[in-house]
């Protein structure tokens, strides 16, 4: 034995001595160095369109948890759900005199921060777009293919109406400025192409809200008794799209389709209690690092705010209660659990 680990480590010496490389310099490794001086004392600012969801408040506590981890320090913004307050935070950190390094920005629509994402790109901020994409080149865009999401549930929809159904099926969309509503139409449309015989026969707005969901699925039931199938946009307000459907006695007829982030109580305990049929969902702790990955890239590139626009697409997948698995959810308690621990 003595001797098997004497001529590893004069194996290990010759090869040190024919790459040029001194014993010294291979113990001073400098990545410690270059990572603490890139990194230390940098400020990350999340601004979500509303801290009081599930997505929002996952992302807030690993990124957290990542930025102090480095020696930076990490704020939220909470516009709750308003674009005037969301423009409002996003230029007081812009003029501020302690600007952030790096800004995560949940755009509510195509457009409406575009003009000042831009402005803190000309202050030296880089902006990373999270979950909704918006007419900007960011930095990052990190979150969902939106587009292939709606095929997804167009194809979960079409799968659990059956061939023998009426094959006709109704949206309840968010609104028609958020790319993520518009996409997952276009989706949604991709899919219903190579099946003509299925047919959407209506498709109202919610505008993300449960309770106006809830009415328009209401609506819809009465004027199309005979629906198979219902699209919702999004599981925040699809609880009043389920509502909707068990008030009028429905729930074995209508096959109930939307998406989330995946959180255990949003989304796979409403598979299990039948509250949905299938949700197609984002893995968020992934999201979230690669969130911190490209924090992490940026900080060190020492290229310019605005340089390259990468897609940073998240891992997409329909689930039923049929294909629960262990890990198809994650828990928003046990996380912030498990961070505050």
């Amino acid at each position: 034995m003595k001797l098997t680990k004497t001529i590893l480590s004069a194996a290990a010496f010759a090869a040190l001595s024919f790459t040029g490389i001194s014993a010294a310099q291979a113990a001073g490794d400098p990545g410690p160095g270059i990572y603490s001086e890139a990194l230390a004392g940098k400020k990350v600012m999340l601004v979500p369109m509303a801290m009081g969801f599930d997505l929002a408040q996952g992302w807030a506590a690993i990124l957290e948890r990542e930025v102090k981890a480095f020696g930076g320090t990490f704020e939220t913004r909470d516009p709750n759900w308003s674009v005037e307050a969301g423009a409002q935070a996003l230029t007081e950190a812009i003029s501020s005199a302690e600007k952030p390094d790096v800004l995560v920005v949940m755009s509510p629509d195509l457009n409406s921060y575009s003009k000042l994402m831009k402005k803190a790109q000309a202050a030296g901020i880089y902006v990373i777009l999270i979950d909704n994409p918006a007419n900007f080149k960011a930095d990052a865009y990190i979150g969902s293919d939106w587009t292939e999401l709606g095929r997804l549930e167009a194809s979960a929809v079409i799968k659990g109406c059956g061939p023998d159904s009426s094959k006709k099926i109704g949206l309840v969309q968010g609104d028609q400025v958020n790319a993520t509503s518009l996409f997952q139409y276009a989706g949604i449309m991709d899919v219903l192409k190579d099946n003509p015989d299925f047919e959407v026969v209506a498709k109202p707005d919610s505008n993300w809200d449960a309770t106006t969901s809830r009415n328009v699925t209401t609506t819809m039931l009465q004027q199309h008794p005979d629906l198979c199938g219902i699209i919702d946009f999004w599981d925040g307000d699809a609880t009043g799209a389920a509502a909707a459907i068990r008030d009028a006695g429905m729930q074995d007829q209508i096959y109930l389709v939307t998406t989330g982030g995946g959180e255990k109580t949003a989304d796979c305990d409403t598979l299990m209690d039948g509250t949905y049929d299938a949700v197609v969902t984002t893995e968020l702790k992934q999201e979230s690092f690669n969130m911190v990955t490209i924090i992490k890239y940026l900080l060190q590139s020492g290229q310019p705010a605005g340089t390259a626009s990468p897609y940073i697409y998240t891992l997409l997948k329909a689930t039923t209660k049929d294909t629960l698995q262990p890990d198809s959810c994650w828990d928003l308690k046990a996380l912030q659990a498990e961070i505050d621990g």
